[in-house]
């Protein structure tokens, strides 16, 4: 009776912050060498978006021969119910073991995302935890995170934080939400991280504004990465003596704190 293959690992791959902008990052100031070549040798994925992982792979093909063709790649994508709804819920009652049966073959597979890492702030928790039930080594690659990029270039609380995700969309709702997120923020001292659509980017600032006490830091960062870059963070009071000059229809990062 032949032994079963080794186990295929779990490679959580990052990828560019660039995803929907016209501006290249460039794959290179992203991403390590190491990440790249790994991701080179991949040719089974789970994803977020196999029309983005398809135009990552071609990029990682520019700097590293791909051990598969494009139309080759074996690419499998969430179901759009986890991907849009979040998989970070344990209880939710997607199973994603089915996902892994390759690596249960010994081939490695890659989770990817749209933009950064998954699951952070992204769908791939789920993946995550059925490799961990499968006994697959997860292995984490070094790339771009934009929460934790925003909050070192913010200067508020690095030593207690909470990404809140999304924040309500009508206005009523919206401000409700602001004034729960600043009040817990001056009372603990955790910084409160949360992300919006960037079309929605401009509203949300001017939600803020007139919303939050003057006393309260507000740092929003904006194309994290890109050459477009913009990091405004200060008092809410001096927010408001200054113009805000910031491309707000890029990815942004919003971040209040005490």
């Amino acid at each position: 009776m032949s032994a079963a293959p080794p186990r295929g690992k779990l490679y959580l791959v990052p990828t560019p912050l660039d995803f929907g902008c016209e501006v290249d990052a460039g794959l290179g100031a992203a991403l390590p060498e190491q990440t790249i070549a790994i991701a080179a040798r991949i040719t089974h994925w789970v994803t977020e978006n196999a029309k983005s992982t398809r135009a990552f792979l071609k990029r990682v093909g520019t700097q590293q021969p791909l051990a598969a063709a494009l139309q080759e790649q074996r690419i499998t994508e969430l179901p759009r119910e986890v991907h849009k709804k979040g998989d970070h819920d344990a209880g939710g009652g997607f199973d994603a073991k089915p996902l892994l049966a390759a690596a249960l073959q010994g081939q490695d597979i890659g989770l990817v995302s749209e933009a950064g890492m998954p699951a952070i702030a992204d769908p791939g928790s789920s993946v995550v935890r059925a490799a961990h039930a499968l006994g697959i080594e997860v292995v984490p690659l070094v790339g771009p995170i934009s929460l934790l990029l925003a909050l070192a270039a913010s200067g508020l609380n690095g030593q207690n934080f909470a990404f809140v995700g999304y924040l309500p969309a009508d206005v009523t709702g919206r401000a409700q939400r602001i004034r729960e997120l600043e009040a817990l923020a001056q009372k603990t001292g955790q910084t409160q991280l949360f992300i919006e659509t960037p079309y929605r980017n401009a509203a949300l600032l001017q939600g803020l504004l007139q919303t939050l006490k003057g006393t309260s830091r507000l740092a929003v960062c904006c194309g994290i990465t890109l050459p477009q870059q913009r990091v405004q963070s200060g008092l809410v009071a001096d927010w408001k003596q200054r113009a805000a000059t910031l491309p707000l229809e890029l990815p942004a990062v919003f971040l209040i704190g005490k």
